[in-house]
């Protein structure tokens, strides 16, 4: 497929997922049903409602790490268009290389690898030259206010502020067109949460597509150019 000139960046259309609950002998939990929305280049799209709608399930379906059950995910890549919904893992990973990157609420990392090499690492699966990346490391890890003391010590011994900062610098290193974010200043002070403000409006003045959730209402009003409630996908499992 060939993405026209003002075709959304990402897009889900008639996107369900229902979990099986195997250790309560398959317990069907519907989740998701008939998600439509679309992601523009240069928008910031938050979304909104109450804990259990589906919103981290929707942003763990476009990076692929949940499979949908019905629907479509569509990735806008050059001058393709890739379904995450029946892409194969190959296919995922590419996207995950080139298009999309994604923050978490949780740093997972290779134990004894320093939080500096964490982000150059990520820059360097994006694509940038060695020395390019482990600038560019240095200057988010500063710019987050990570102390430079910590710079080479394994993340796994940081404060979970201070492993979301490098979360926030891995996932942000890379520049891809798309970035998904589930609360990444969850448990960042006042003065990280304006930085991590700072850095998305840049990416998004930059042209990315950005979907996230942001439970900080300032951090929510300082960064959203529209706020989407998820309820309204959630009511129609039940439609």
């Amino acid at each position: 497929m060939k993405p026209t000139h003002d075709s959304p960046a990402l897009e889900f259309r008639g996107v369900a997922k229902t979990f099986t609950l195997h250790l309560r002998g398959g317990v069907q939990l519907p989740v998701m049903g008939g998600a439509d929305l679309a992601v523009h280049p240069g928008e910031c799209v938050v979304l909104g409602g109450p804990s259990g709608a589906g919103k981290s399930s929707l942003l763990k379906m476009a990076y692929g790490n949940y499979r949908c059950d019905h629907g479509r995910i569509l990735v806008r890549e050059a001058e393709t268009v890739i379904d995450v919904a029946s892409a194969s893992p190959r296919e995922i990973l590419s996207l995950r290389r080139r298009t999309i990157s994604y923050v978490s609420q949780f740093l997972r990392v290779i134990p004894r690898i320093g939080a500096r090499e964490v982000v150059a690492a990520a820059g360097r699966e994006g694509g940038m030259a060695a020395e390019v990346a482990l600038a560019r490391a240095e200057e988010l890890l500063s710019r987050l206010n990570l102390p430079e003391r910590l710079w080479d010590l394994p993340p796994a011994t940081f404060s979970g502020g201070e492993q979301q900062r490098v979360n926030i610098a891995r996932g942000l290193i890379a520049e891809r067109p798309i970035l998904l974010l589930d609360e990444p200043t969850a448990s960042l002070d006042a003065q990280n949460r304006a930085v991590v403000v700072e850095l998305i409006r840049a990416r998004q003045a930059a042209g990315a597509a950005l979907l996230g959730i942001f439970h900080d209402t300032d951090v929510r009003e300082a960064v959203a150019t529209r706020v989407v409630d998820v309820t309204a996908f959630a009511q129609k499992r039940a439609a």
